[in-house]
């Protein structure tokens, strides 16, 4: 139980951190953004990329990105955030958690998440998996 409730801290304290860096983020301008010029790291459980993050004249914050996930590697325990997401698998296979219920997933499958709502993802496949997101705030 401690080890659970400095663990819920310190993710309590980083979201708050990001919520603060995304305040004063740059506006994003129209553009193409090639997997090239993304910022990319290499994380135990796969490769991530952010593509964009920022505001627009529409959102307070947008944040677009893809991770290849490594086989049988979730990126992260469920978790929520305020910012609502889509998430669209393009290769491997999944089990996509949201709330309480499971579902299996493939290649074109889309997940819609509320804001605050509990979500995650686990790679199921004896391969790498990829998906790409979307998270964004409204002004």
């Amino acid at each position: 139980p401690d080890s659970i409730n400095r663990r819920t801290i310190l993710q309590t304290l980083a979201a708050g951190l990001a919520l603060a860096a995304r305040s004063e983020s740059a506006e994003i301008t129209d553009q193409v953004v090639t997997q090239e010029k993304t910022r990319m790291s290499r994380e135990s459980f796969g490769d991530l990329r952010v593509f964009l993050e920022g505001n627009t004249e529409q959102l307070k914050f947008l944040n677009v990105g893809s991770l290849v996930l490594r086989a049988g590697q979730s990126p992260h325990p469920p978790h929520t955030h305020p910012e609502e997401e889509l998430l669209l698998v393009t290769d491997g296979h999944a089990e996509i958690s949201i709330g309480e219920k499971v579902t299996k997933a493939g290649p074109g499958s889309v997940l819609y998440v509320g804001s605050n709502h509990l979500h995650g993802i686990v790679n199921t496949s004896t391969a790498p998996m990829t998906f790409y997101w979307i998270k964004w705030t409204a002004k």
